[in-house]
């Protein structure tokens, strides 16, 4: 799990960057933010260091009582001075160390510009694609059975799944046909290569989990790993062979 501050916000689409040298990069656009600091818990109050972030907002005429106090609350914690406009739609937690999140404050307004930056890898959160009810073939990637004579109203299908006597049962994880995709999933190290300050968007290399417009969360890499949106030139290896080196710089041979 990744102990780095992340910022929630959703997917805009995919494009196409290009870079310095001519090549494109294949890019998904993320609207992060403005996300509100609506908690920040300490070890001493809740066993554990997050800060709780808030994006969008619901409006007035939808707030039940139990989020009228939590409005309430997250205002007193605010305090004087800071106006807390609603109760944010959407709501996650992220674990941070307690030293990183004692520089949080409850009611203070986080952009994609405060957390992130051109360079940086990331793990991107978000619910994937829903396909409906799908086969083997799809869902696996099976290869099917023989379009060949012999062959029946089989041609699509999963194959025997007992196992006879002993155990007398199916394993537990058979890979059958079933529900595929709308699962929570994170794709990692993904580099960022642009931020736009103004319309708090983040440009990062490669694709995301989800439909547009769909929910993301991105926090900092778990793995630590260093990465770059485009790899520097290569360096061609001499040859080791001695045979091969003595040969190379050699003048060709008369006939």
């Amino acid at each position: 799990m990744s102990l780095k501050m992340g910022l929630l916000g959703r997917k805009v689409g995919m494009t196409q960057v290009f870079w310095e040298d001519g090549t494109t990069l294949g890019c998904t656009v993320l609207e992060l933010g403005p996300c509100l600091v609506t908690d920040v818990r300490n070890q001493d109050k809740h066993g554990y260091s997050a800060v709780q972030i808030g994006l969008g907002q619901k409006a007035d005429r939808h707030l039940t009582r139990p989020d009228q106090g939590q409005l309430k609350a997250i205002a007193a914690k605010a305090g004087e001075g800071v106006e807390v406009e609603g109760l944010p739609k959407k709501l996650r937690e992220v674990r941070l160390e307690a030293t990183d999140a004692a520089k949080y404050s409850v009611g203070s307004v986080l952009g994609a510009k405060d957390v992130f930056k051109a360079g940086d890898v990331v793990d991107v959160t978000a619910t994937s694609k829903g396909k409906g009810y799908q086969g083997v073939m799809k869902r696996h990637h099976m290869a099917g059975f023989r379009a060949t004579h012999g062959t029946h109203e089989f041609f699509r299908h999963g194959g025997s799944i007992g196992c006879r006597l002993t155990p007398g049962r199916v394993h537990k994880g058979k890979r059958m046909s079933g529900r595929m995709g709308n699962e929570v999933c994170t794709t990692s190290n993904l580099v960022i290569v642009r931020v736009l300050e103004e319309q708090n968007v983040v440009i990062v290399k490669g694709s995301v989990p989800g439909p547009a417009n769909g929910l993301v969360l991105v926090k900092g890499s778990a793995k630590n790993v260093k990465r770059e949106a485009v790899k520097g030139p290569v360096k061609e290896t001499e040859s080791k062979n001695p045979m091969k080196a003595s040969k190379k710089g050699a003048p060709a041979k008369k006939k």
